[in-house]
């Protein structure tokens, strides 16, 4: 008899559930509905519907960023902020330095925001719970207020962009930025996908249930968590980056702490620790906020309560319903982006 035959092989790709089928149609048309939006505001001269797009694609980029070390290593970040404006006066201080070149500023930006990171983590990272959260708010205020002091960029008003960021041809490019956003947005994505079912996520994520037992194994937690907030900061301040050139200004404002906190409602409201969540918390955030304002002048006393709901009701948040319920809801080598 040829039992060969009849065992199934176990390279089998597994059959995907209905969940999981919805999900990627879903990924697919929202997809599509992005990569439409430039189309429109070209055919339409409706510029507007760019800017906003382009605005939810930037924090939905700081959101993911800040989703690698919140939903993935249970580091709950009050700093991120800072990144954030860390990125955004990049482009001013290469300006006033007569560096105007985008990937210049690029560099500079990683260079520095790297540097800065593995500071503020190393010595963060050595603590846990409130003692990390009050420490990463700490930098960020020290930041911010070092931001607030420079006089000559303005100090707590802000200043105008004098140049763009220079890309060549497509320096000031309204729907190139929302292209560049829309392809990082999307690089971001899919490498938060690739790092879950990775050795790298999966100590990552060990660490955020039991510290403790990972280091009993033999594997030292630190360098794991200390590249997870590194590369997170990074992601953040491309954020920054893009969000300077959008708006042409800048501001102490991004580097607040209420930024990190709605970075975090963001992650929280999409869903913590799934991979398209933080993108769909930003979508459904920035949204809803336009839709309030446009409604009436106390929208934050509407928003405030419905965001609260949103949570109670949705307790694996927004992307959850489409997500595969697991016992373990960090088992991101099984889940579903």
């Amino acid at each position: 008899m040829n039992t060969l035959a009849e065992t199934p092989s176990a390279s089998a790709t597994p059959r995907r559930t209905p969940r999981q089928l919805a999900a990627i149609g879903v990924i697919a048309l929202f997809s599509l509905f992005l990569m439409a939006i430039p189309v429109y505001s070209m055919n339409s001269g409706d510029a507007y519907v760019l800017t906003i797009a382009s605005r939810i694609l930037a924090y939905a980029l700081a959101a993911i960023g800040l989703n690698i070390v919140l939903g993935y290593g249970g580091m709950v970040s009050m700093g991120h902020a800072m990144y954030i404006g860390l990125g955004a006066y990049t482009v001013v201080l290469m300006h006033a330095v007569g560096v105007d070149s985008g990937w210049l500023q690029l560099l500079a930006m990683g260079l520095a925001v790297g540097v800065i990171a593995i500071v503020v983590g190393w010595i963060s990272l050595r603590t846990q719970g409130i003692a990390f959260i009050m420490i990463t708010l700490a930098f960020a205020q020290l930041f911010f207020f070092v931001f607030v002091s420079l006089k000559a960029y303005g100090g707590d008003e802000g200043m105008t962009l004098q140049q763009a960021s220079d890309f060549g041809a497509l320096t000031g490019n309204r729907t190139a930025l929302y292209c560049a956003l829309l392809a990082c947005v999307g690089a971001a994505l899919y490498g938060t996908y690739r790092m879950a079912g990775s050795r790298f996520g999966l100590v990552l994520r060990a660490t955020r249930i039991n510290e403790r037992r990972v280091k009993a194994v033999g594997i030292p937690t630190l360098p794991y968590r200390l590249a997870a907030y590194v590369i997170s900061a990074w992601v953040c301040a491309l954020a920054g980056f893009f969000l300077a050139n959008l708006t042409g200004f800048v501001s102490p404002a991004y580097l607040a702490w209420s930024v990190s906190g709605e970075l975090i409602v963001m992650v929280v409201l999409g869903g913590v620790g799934t991979v398209v969540g933080p993108l769909v918390g930003a979508l459904a955030l920035l949204l809803f906020e336009e839709a309030l304002k446009g409604w009436t002048e106390y929208w934050m006393m509407i928003l405030g309560p419905l965001i609260v709901l949103m949570v109670l009701v949705f307790r694996r948040g927004l992307w959850g319903l489409l997500s595969a319920p697991h016992s373990d809801s960090d088992n991101a080598a099984e889940e579903t982006p």
